[in-house]
């Protein structure tokens, strides 16, 4: 869909003449919000040895994380909507930056919820940026090369993922204590909680100090992009009327299965390595693997831009499930050194789906494209449900067996490769 005018485009949606300075922008924006939701990978293991918690209950790291997108993207969408991507930008920083910040009463307290509340307020900005950067870079360019760049644009994401554990490995991994917390005193205890959380804080507050920063160059350029608001008055427009079309509403369940299992393999990579029959290694070495997970994702994603441009988004997605379920089955009924690389090779595979769903699904939305966003971002709680039932499949069964979960959201992604492959006007019909 386009504007009579050659300056304005339809509402809601980009102008184009600032298009490669502003995807450096946007690259940026992916760059920085993957690699601090990585975090959590590293996190988990950190939290979960200090307060001495199950694996179902650690994941309420991911949950508390996850949450925020299905409460906070349709709101997200209407700011967009009102103010303009630029504008909504610079608020989703300023709230990443409340939530590092937090992190200091957190550690202060000693107590494992008030972690959680910092990462949901971290998760809240987050969301808000994402909510931006996706339709942005969509609309950054021709549509028919949307998959293409979009996937491009993931890849930036992927950096950020797999430079912040490795990172996050030596510095929060590396000073886990030899102290088993559950031999302590209450009084004790408290004290050794705050001690061993301080390396979390000096980590969060690096990327508040950094965060500011980018927040305030966004914000003073504000009006480099050309917009124009849409004219529907009420609060949050009608983004569910959206999901009564097939291609838009089996995407965004699809996202939402998607980031459950991507997230439930991330987080218990570090565990599952320091298993005596895969690895049995250390934590701070196991951390240091999880960016092989990431980093496959980023390899994928700059070989999918260009692997977009010449075969069927549908066909590609539903080839990467399909080789994702093969690695999973192999890890889960395997030992050693092929149970860990098979799993951590999954990541190569997940690295098209995310941008290859978002962009099927909301293909042609025009001016509708940040209420798409706000309900496609919502479906990222996917990464708040998926990792608990992950997590107390574990519990139960053992992580090998817990595989299963995931496996079964990627069942779903191939069947919804396999559908959308056809033309969109045959997939509405």
């Amino acid at each position: 869909m386009t504007s009579n005018n050659p300056q304005a485009p339809p509402a809601g949606q980009a102008g184009h003449a600032d298009a490669p300075d502003l995807r450096l922008f946007v690259f940026a924006l992916f760059f920085i919000f993957g690699g601090i939701t990585s975090l959590n990978d590293v996190v988990i293991p950190k939290l979960k040895g200090l307060f001495t918690l199950k694996y179902g209950e650690v994941m309420l790291v991911q949950s508390a994380f996850f949450a925020a997108y299905f409460i906070i993207s349709l709101p997200a969408a209407a700011v967009v909507r009102r103010l303009g991507y630029m504008r909504t930008a610079a608020i989703g920083l300023v709230l990443m930056t409340m939530g590092c910040l937090l992190f200091v009463p957190a550690s202060s307290s000693g107590v494992f919820a008030t972690f959680l509340a910092a990462l949901f307020v971290l998760a809240a900005g987050i969301t808000v940026v994402q909510v931006v950067a996706n339709p942005l870079i969509s609309l950054l360019g021709p549509p028919a090369t949307a998959h293409s760049r979009l996937t491009f644009a993931q890849a930036f994401n992927s950096l950020g993922t797999t430079i912040f554990p490795y990172v996050g490995s030596i510095l929060i991994l590396g000073s886990i204590s030899k102290i088993d917390p559950s031999s302590l005193a209450p009084a004790a205890l408290e004290s050794f909680r705050v001690q061993e959380t301080h390396i979390i804080v000096l980590t969060y507050l690096g990327l508040a100090a950094a965060l500011v920063v980018v927040a305030a160059v966004v914000w003073l350029r504000r009006n480099r992009l050309k917009e124009v608001r849409d004219e529907d008055r009420s609060i949050l427009g009608h983004p569910f009327a959206l999901l009564h079309q097939m291609r838009f509403g089996l995407g965004a369940l699809c996202i939402f299965l998607y980031v459950g299992a991507e997230v439930s393999i991330g987080s218990v990579i570090v565990n599952y390595l320091m298993q005596s029959n895969v690895w049995g290694v250390g934590a701070e070495e196991a951390g240091k693997h999880v960016p092989f997970y990431w980093g496959g994702a980023m390899v994928g994603r700059f070989i999918g831009a260009y692997l977009l441009r010449v075969v069927s988004p549908g066909k590609v997605l539903a080839g990467a499930a399909g080789a994702v379920l093969a690695l999973l089955f192999v890890s889960s009924h395997s030992t050693g050194s092929l149970a860990g690389w098979t799993l951590l090779s999954v990541g190569l595979f997940n690295s098209i789906m995310f941008p290859t769903i978002f962009s099927l699904a909301c293909e042609g939305l025009g001016p509708r494209a940040a209420e798409g966003s706000g309900i496609i971002c919502m479906a990222i709680v996917g990464g708040a449900i998926v990792p608990l039932v992950t997590g107390k499949m574990a519990d139960w069964n053992g992580l090998q067996i817990a595989l299963a979960v995931p496996a079964i959201c990627y069942a779903g992604i191939l069947t919804y490769g396999l559908y959308a492959r056809r033309p969109l006007s045959a997939s509405r019909r």
